[in-house]
């Protein structure tokens, strides 16, 4: 029997965000599985991603990716009342404002999703492989 391991990133800086980025590039997130949840300030979300972390591998991993102390979240070009569309995401990036940071989601088709919070607080947690 293989033992398998999952991962957790925390991202604390804009350097270990882009790792959760590059990690994340080519996901596919279902529209019903993106959650914000203002009262605790946290935005989250459920991507199918190929498993970037070894060479040649088409592996498909569900991960959740965390983000906390969320004061709000806006989005451009997203039709949400279609929730069993997908998006494709293309990176994340990190701007520092004045007070906060703005924290935003490229998708493919011009989609944005921009967070702005308090600090960088970034998990990204696998759950399984699509195959389990």
């Amino acid at each position: 029997m293989v033992k398998k391991y999952f991962k957790k990133i925390i991202a604390q800086s804009p350097q270990d965000l882009q790792v959760i980025s590059a990690c994340c590039e080519g996901g596919k997130i279902k529209m019903n599985e993106i959650k914000y949840l203002p009262k605790n300030k946290i935005f989250l979300f459920l991507i199918e991603r190929i498993s970037r972390e070894k060479e040649k591998s088409d592996e498909i991993i569900k991960s959740i990716v965390k983000f906390e102390y969320v004061e709000r979240s806006k989005s451009k070009n997203i039709d949400h009342n279609k929730i069993d569309s997908y998006l494709e995401l293309v990176a994340i990036n990190l701007f520092k404002n004045i007070e906060n940071f703005e924290i935003t989601l490229l998708f493919s088709n011009n989609a944005i999703i921009t967070l702005t919070a308090e600090i960088v607080e970034v998990v990204l947690e696998d759950q399984s492989t699509k195959n389990d």
